[in-house]
């Protein structure tokens, strides 16, 4: 009788949820189907705050997103929960701040690891910066970082370093 494994689950944690997580989400859903690692990878988005609960992505990211041939017009924000701690192996923030928060509400209980982002890839202790009050360079800016973290974590799943 086969084993099987269940897919490595990865949730990427921002501050709204509605620019540089659903972002990353959908960045790294569409890398790992490219590598057709999707089976191997269970990827969702949330944010640290409730403002934007329920909304699509703000309509810069979307614009940038669909620029690079990514569609993430259909993700809607949620908030972090104490479960998600539970359902997910990895949280990935976008940064510091984000991270520190994330961190203190994780429970004692939980095994998963809470990272920032880019630091888990392996591209250094650095942040993606937020967007939301900048203009169409700073979408691009984020989407760049957020595409290198993302061909970096498909190269961890591939080669299963969790």
């Amino acid at each position: 009788m086969a084993t099987v494994t269940r897919p490595f689950s990865i949730l990427m944690v921002c501050l709204g949820n509605i620019c540089r997580s659903p972002t990353a989400e959908g960045v790294l859903r569409v890398q790992l189907e490219q590598a057709g690692l999707s089976a191997q990878a269970r990827v969702d988005s949330v944010g640290t705050g409730d403002s934007h609960v329920g909304q699509p992505p703000d309509s810069r990211a979307i614009a940038c997103a669909n620029k690079h041939g990514v569609d993430i017009s259909m993700l809607r924000a949620r908030r972090l929960t104490l479960e998600d701690f539970d359902a997910f192996d990895v949280l990935l923030c976008a940064d510091r701040t984000i991270l520190h928060d994330a961190r203190i509400r994780k429970p004692r209980t939980s095994h998963a690891q809470v990272e920032l982002l880019l630091d888990w890839a392996g591209l250094g202790k650095k942040d993606v910066p937020d967007p939301y009050y900048g203009s169409a360079r700073d979408f691009e800016h984020a989407y760049k970082l957020i595409d290198n973290a993302a061909a970096e974590i498909v190269e961890r799943v591939r080669q299963r370093r969790f």
